[in-house]
């Protein structure tokens, strides 16, 4: 087989759209991968022909992929002096597929969670013949730091399917759910002890008072202040959204309560919650979709403000 063409991107390009969930919204599934020092992805074919619902996968290779986006695990590893990964599942003789290659076998399936995957793609390809180009919109909230590159919002039918899929594997596993609670629970106490500064404090003692001293209004009762569980419990009745999502709610959650406004950058949210800048990005703009945060402006560093969005 022919070694892999070499591509001329650098190391460490930025995506666009993040590869794993441009991979999730695709195929419906956590796909193993490699990433090339040159910023190209590889995948176990198998694993993709699996997901997608290809009982023979190297006869959806033969129908559906052209050699020159196949290769074998060695050879690829082998054109940059890489080792094989750890463990048995990455054997030398696996065949991968580039990230064409396994878009090319999306186009294939009739799979109905393939289908707003597949309608972006002819979507793309119709602007491209209509107007010459394709561009994503800019995220609304751009990363701080200088030299960052841009922030790109994920197309509305890419990050629907992933929320559909997301909320179909939770409905499909409740132990699975049960676990995730369970771990929520746990970060959501540790990060009530970590949030109990005498910064937060003091504004709790304030908006306290401030209710305190506050003249009441004839015939209502006086609405009891929000807490970090009641406005949790809320989210969690209204929503139902991937786990990356609920890290992130857990985290501003306490932020939102006791601060009364969210100003933290997104690189802190993002090294709290282990996720990516432009991930944190993504689900603070489906929280706001949801009316569950909105936007208050900015703060002098450029970090986005965030309030409660109280009904």
């Amino acid at each position: 087989m022919n070694e892999p063409r070499k591509r001329s991107e650098p190391a460490g390009q930025h995506n666009a759209i993040d590869v794993s969930d441009f991979v999730y919204a695709a195929t419906g599934a956590r796909v193993r991968r490699l990433t090339m020092p040159d910023g190209s992805h590889w995948f176990p074919a198998v694993d993709v022909c699996k997901e997608l619902g290809h009982s023979n996968s190297r006869q959806a290779l033969a129908d559906h992929v052209p050699e020159e986006h196949r290769e074998i695990l060695e050879t690829v590893t082998g054109a940059y002096g890489l080792s094989i990964p750890a463990g048995r599942e990455w054997r030398r003789d696996l065949n991968v597929i580039s990230l064409q290659g396994l878009i090319l076998l999306v186009n294939a399936c009739t799979k109905p969670a393939c289908v707003p995957f597949r309608l972006w793609v002819a979507e793309v390809i119709e602007t491209v013949q209509r107007e010459g180009s394709y561009t994503l919109e800019e995220a609304e909230v751009q990363p701080a730091e200088p030299g960052a590159p841009i922030a790109y919002a994920m197309p509305e039918q890419v990050a629907e399917a992933i929320v559909r899929l997301e909320s179909h594997n939770l409905q499909m596993d409740e132990q699975l759910a049960s676990g995730q609670r369970e771990l929520i629970e746990l970060q959501r106490a540790t990060l009530a002890v970590q949030q109990a500064m005498v910064r937060a404090v003091e504004r709790i003692a304030d908006r306290f008072d401030a209710l305190l001293l506050a003249p009441p209004v004839p015939g209502r009762q006086p609405a009891a202040p929000p807490t970090t569980e009641s406005v949790i419990a809320d989210w969690r009745q209204r929503l139902s959204v991937t786990e990356d999502v609920w890290t992130v709610a857990v985290v501003i959650a306490p932020i939102l309560v006791e601060q009364g406004e969210l100003r933290d950058p997104l690189e802190v949210i993002a090294a709290r919650t282990g996720l990516s800048v432009h991930r944190v990005n993504e689900c603070l703009r489906l929280l706001r979709k949801h009316a569950c945060i909105r936007s208050q402006g900015g703060a002098k560093d450029g970090a986005p403000v965030y309030v409660l969005n109280c009904k």
